[in-house]
């Protein structure tokens, strides 16, 4: 079956689309601080809807790797999601380069005052981070970040669109995009840890976690599972994919449980090692955001532990489309919240709120995301043909 674009789909992603403009432009003449707080606001959703988009190209590498055969009816859903990508590179640009000339100061690392001697506003720990932290450097990386996560998502869809015209025993095909997949993994296993650097944990300068990598990694691999979920749901609610049973929403709902536990494992590793250590150069960052931002902090861990936790235990609530999606845009908005509190505090200070601003940046590039991915899903049948794992996919049980 085919999803078709309608005109209300359209105007309502326009609709949010424009929201988000008004509020961009709009907040540029807030007074004290207003340039600062747009942009921070566009990193912060800019960069947790690209989070999204990756996670679709990363679930997907991850079932052709694992030859996972159950998720194969949903292989569309994945695709779509990844093609967001090179719109959200753009947007993440967009902020990298308003930094790199100065039009905000988010990254204060960029400021070339930080590293000469003589100036007043030398920063002697931030010099000696400058063989890794200098502009030149940092757009190689991030250049190359985008290039090839980008290259990869086109090229898995290239090929799964080949895939559904095969005329021949499609395994041999299907191995070949395994070691594709296997490829880009490792590529992912790297740089997802590497760019939370370079993009996010280098707003708080003087700080550093080992774990700070992978905990963006889960925050973003739990929100694209929801977006994910949601999208299935959606589709399915209009009669397109009947091919959907219970199982299936089943497993979804039980990644979307499980990895919630990923990211609060890796929030309280990082939290606790800190404040057992006491270090006053460590601790700053928890401080930061404790003592500004007291009720966003435990409010986040609040929202996006114990509600998957109490909500998502049973069988039946992960196969309840109602459910899922009460749960999932509660656990989605908690987890934006909490990309919004990692980069707040270091780009605002205790100047950053929840306000029109930023939920109108938020709802805007929610617009943009769905205009690009419900555009995507419509350009193809939701069901791929000539796949190896369809019929097992189709005949998918849990008891």
């Amino acid at each position: 079956m085919e999803y078709v674009f309608d005109g209300r789909a359209k105007r309502l992603t326009l609709i949010l689309m424009a929201v988000g403009l008004l509020s961009i432009v709009l907040g540029f003449f807030g007074g004290d601080h207003a340039s600062q707080r747009v942009w921070t606001s566009i990193l912060i959703s800019g960069f947790f809807f690209f989070g999204v988009g990756l996670t679709g190209t990363f679930f997907l590498a991850i079932q052709y790797a694992a030859e996972s055969g159950w998720p194969t009816v949903l292989k569309r859903i994945f695709e779509g999601v990844a093609a967001y990508l090179p719109i959200g590179s753009l947007a993440l640009i967009l902020v990298f380069l308003a930094g790199t000339f100065h039009f905000h100061h988010i990254y204060h690392w960029m400021d070339a005052e930080l590293y000469d001697p003589a100036s007043p506003h030398y920063d002697e720990l931030i010099a000696h981070k400058q063989a890794y932290l200098n502009l030149p450097f940092w757009w190689i990386r991030t250049i190359a970040y985008l290039a090839v996560y980008i290259w990869f998502t086109m090229l898995f869809r290239k090929r799964s669109l080949m895939e559904d015209e095969l005329t021949v025993d499609p395994k041999p095909f299907f191995i070949k995009n395994q070691t594709l997949a296997a490829v880009f993994l490792v590529f992912f296993g790297y740089t997802s840890v590497t760019a939370s650097w370079d993009w996010i944990m280098s707003i708080d300068t003087h700080w550093f976690s080992t774990i700070f990598g992978w905990y963006i990694f889960s925050g973003m691999w739990i929100s694209g599972m929801v977006m994910m979920t949601l999208l299935v749901v959606y589709l399915k609610g209009k009669g397109l994919m009947e091919f959907v049973n219970d199982s299936h929403m089943h497993d979804m709902g039980k990644w979307v449980f499980a990895i919630s536990f990923l990211w609060t494992y890796l929030f309280f590793c990082q939290f606790m090692l800190y404040w057992y250590s006491d270090i006053p150069e460590e601790v700053m960052y928890f401080q930061a955001r404790i003592n500004d931002y007291t009720w966003l902090f435990w409010g986040t861990l609040l929202i996006n532990f114990i509600f998957p936790m109490l909500l998502l235990m049973s069988k039946d609530a992960k196969r309840n489309p109602g459910f899922l999606v009460f749960v999932g845009v509660i656990i989605f908005f908690g987890h934006w919240m909490d990309v919004f509190m990692i980069i707040s505090p270091g780009a605002m200070k205790d100047h950053g709120v929840i306000g029109l601003v930023e939920i109108g940046t938020f709802l805007g590039f929610l617009g943009l995301f769905l205009y690009i991915v419900l555009g995507a899903l419509a350009k193809r049948p939701l069901l791929v043909k000539n796949h190896p794992m369809l019929e097992e996919s189709l005949h998918h049980h849990i008891n």
